[in-house]
């Protein structure tokens, strides 16, 4: 990878409020907000260590937020002369599209190769002997997607209980790119009921790891991770991007499907006040003793306690 250079600042940008939680596992606390430039680092970017652009801090805001920061960027960004803090740290997981499906599925794991062809063999089992996957990529094809997907959100644990479902309002969007050529979307059916989705936008030749969502109820048939595989079977043969970006933070799923790792934080850069300083080190403190109490439940054996404090 080429080295990192200084960040480059352009024209000033809009802040907006965001709300930095107090957490335990997936359950917030509480939370304090400050107006902050939000960025994403995109992963052909990161990949090819191309500088990161900072536009301007308007006056009113506190500072930036910025995802997916190679650790090798980071340097160069805690020399601005703004208060740095590291919110998480974790791997940036993707996989090369760029390989046929035998030589991708030949870089996993030789547990994560097992597992997949166990869990693909029980679904198809489950449905017949043969698995209904189906692609949607064009504007017309959009529609159908959206409502099956937004079904199939209404009952996964990520909108009951995180609020983190297939946006109600995503179609529109949706469209949009569609008429680009830069979405994919993935619908796994038993019957002809929908049971697992897949939502992937396109950034530049990468597509993004965005939704990912399967029946509760059918959680023991792994739906989800049965869907990835026939997605990324899929991508393979179309050779139509470079890269699948599992975005920013770590997962047994993300581990399981990808060909590599980029090393990565998200980062708060903030200016040097008093109410900004008070904030980051409450936050500082707070994940300090999360952790803590996470490594004492696993030195006690208390697996069942270290999952509930899990971030």
């Amino acid at each position: 990878m080429p080295a990192m250079s200084e960040p480059v600042v352009s024209a000033e940008a809009v802040a907006t409020p965001v709300a930095l939680p107090f957490q335990v596992g997936a359950r917030t606390l509480a939370s304090v907000k400050r107006r902050l430039v939000r960025l994403s680092v995109p992963l052909e970017q990161a990949l090819d260590g191309v500088p990161l652009t900072l536009p301007g801090l308007p006056p009113q805001a506190d500072g930036y937020f910025i995802r997916a920061l190679p650790d090798a960027m980071g340097e160069a960004l805690h020399a601005l002369g703004l208060r740095a803090f590291v919110r998480q740290s974790y791997p940036r997981h993707y996989a090369r599209l760029d390989l046929d499906f035998d030589a991708w599925f030949a870089s996993l794991s030789g547990n994560a190769r097992s597992t997949l062809k166990r869990k693909r063999r029980k679904l198809a089992e489950a449905s017949g002997g043969t698995l209904d996957v189906r692609q949607y990529s064009r504007p017309g094809e959009v529609g159908e997607f959206f409502s099956h997907a937004r079904a199939v959100s209404a009952d996964t644990y990520q909108e009951r209980l995180l609020d983190a479902g297939l946006p109600a309002d995503a179609l529109p969007e949706m469209r949009a790119l569609a008429e680009r050529g830069a979405m994919r979307g993935w619908l796994l059916f038993l019957g002809e009921r929908p049971i697992a989705y897949l939502y992937a936008p396109a950034q530049g030749r990468t597509l993004l790891y965005a939704y990912l969502g399967y029946r509760a109820e059918l959680a023991p048939l792994s739906p989800g991770s049965v869907l990835q595989l026939e997605a990324m079977r899929m991508l393979l043969e179309e050779k139509a991007f470079a890269y699948f970006d599992f975005t920013e933070g770590d997962g047994q799923h993300k581990r399981q499907f990808a060909t590599a790792a980029l090393p990565s934080h998200d980062l708060l850069l903030v200016r040097d006040t008093f109410g900004n300083r008070t904030t980051l080190r409450t936050l500082d403190a707070f994940d300090s003793s999360v952790a803590l109490a996470k490594r004492a439940v696993r030195r006690l054996g208390l697996g069942g306690v270290a999952r509930a404090v899990r971030r």
